[in-house]
């Protein structure tokens, strides 16, 4: 499989042009040259694959505004939980407390996150949103509107519920 533009795996786009992917039958996709096998018919598989195409366009709806498109789950959770621990924030947007550390020195830096540290524990940081990171958050969550109104078109109004319940059921239960 290629690399795509941006770091994503996968047969999306060719010379610039988006393929269409035909995975029933043969397991052929594009232009006919990749098989994918088994591939085709395998949930991890496609679920991976309509993950990767689902954050390719939210990231360059998110870029259109300027930021990166993993800020705004990050920036969300912090504002629905004001007072969030870095390592609550780690677990709750199901990343290592390794891969947030940075993540949250850049919003730092930026100005869109305030970090406090407990008296208790100054092991423990506090993080709120600032005023220019509800500001960015409101920027993003328009951008999210869009791409989810795009995504309910294409699961349909009457499938929304089921697949949201099968993606959560998905991520508890799996080994």
């Amino acid at each position: 499989m290629a690399r795509r533009a941006g770091g994503g795996l996968g047969p999306r786009r060719v010379g610039g042009k988006r393929l269409k992917e035909r995975r029933k039958g043969g397991g052929r996709a594009g232009n006919g040259s990749v098989d994918f096998g088994p591939l085709a018919g395998w949930v991890g598989f496609n679920l991976r694959m309509a993950q990767e195409a689902t954050f390719q366009a939210f990231s360059r709806r998110s870029r259109e505004v300027g930021e990166r498109p993993g800020r705004f789950a990050t920036l969300t959770i912090i504002a629905r939980n004001p007072g969030i621990s870095q390592t609550e924030l780690s677990q709750a947007n199901g990343r290592d407390k390794s891969s947030i550390t940075p993540v949250i020195e850049d919003l730092v830096r930026r100005g869109l996150v305030a970090r406090k540290r407990v008296r208790a524990d100054r092991r423990v940081w506090r993080l709120t949103l600032t005023a220019a990171g509800k500001k960015t958050l409101a920027t993003l969550m328009r951008c999210a509107r869009v791409h989810d109104r795009n995504l309910d078109r294409i699961i349909g109004p009457r499938d929304r519920a089921r697949f949201l319940a099968i993606l959560k059921k998905i991520a508890a239960e799996i080994d």
